[in-house]
């Protein structure tokens, strides 16, 4: 599954056609984590099983960080352990009413191995972060909704029309900015002030430049929807 997903990552990435990424499960769980009862069958070295993390797993994190489209987890069910792990990586979720969350770690006396202590935190904040990574406790869509985990509830009958009309909603837009704006909001987390505006103004000159900007201004006082082309 990890190749499989980083290897799609890459692909969306470098394929022109693609301005939105939705991540879902197949079945009835986003996804319920690792294999416990293969935990500690033929435990590798310290050393081994650190890298293995490094150029397993790790792949997953580190590709969403290089992706400037927008990503969204449209949760469809379970999301424990790495599960959880691989939602709140992305930029966005969309959850069912029925979906429910565990970080799970705690509970076979582990640490978050997927980067949930960095995305988590980002999220909620460190004291609930800590609370959700320390008590692996279970918590039920709603309360995912209140605490910020996640986006838009819905139904689970809609989950799938609500998840792509928001997806194709981005996607039509103007693409340049949008992907700047996702730039700008991550970069905004490690900088200053002064540093992230004189990064907002570089990115402003750009998008000053584009043939959506016009286009979206002249839509504006012809009274009609914009058509962007991404350029």
């Amino acid at each position: 599954m990890i190749d499989a997903w980083a290897k799609s990552l890459g692909e969306a990435q470098a394929d022109d056609s693609v301005n939105v990424v939705v991540v879902t499960g197949a079945g009835r769980a986003f996804c319920s984590g690792g294999d416990v009862g293969r935990m500690r069958q033929g435990e590798p070295s310290a050393l081994d099983g650190k890298n293995s993390l490094w150029e397993g797993v790790h792949r997953v994190p580190k590709a969403l960080e290089a992706m400037d489209k927008p990503v969204i987890a449209m949760v469809n069910g379970l999301a424990v352990g790495a599960g959880m792990g691989m939602c709140v990586m992305c930029d966005m979720r969309v959850a069912a009413e029925s979906a429910r969350f565990s970080t799970g770690y705690v509970r076979v006396g582990l640490v978050p191995g997927d980067g949930d202590t960095f995305f988590l935190p980002r999220l909620v904040g460190p004291a609930r972060a800590l609370e959700l990574l320390w008590t692996a406790d279970f918590i039920e869509a709603p309360e995912a909704h209140r605490l910020g985990i996640v986006q838009r509830l819905v139904p689970d009958a809609q989950l799938k029309e609500v998840t792509y009309a928001l997806a194709r909603q981005i996607a039509d837009g103007p693409q340049i900015p949008i992907r700047m704006i996702k730039r700008l909001v991550y970069q905004s987390l490690k900088l200053d002030l002064r540093t992230h505006l004189d990064l907002v103004s570089s990115h402003m000159s750009i998008v000053r430049q584009t043939a959506d900007h016009a286009e979206g201004v002249a839509a504006f006082k012809e009274k009609r929807p914009p058509k962007f082309q991404g350029r």
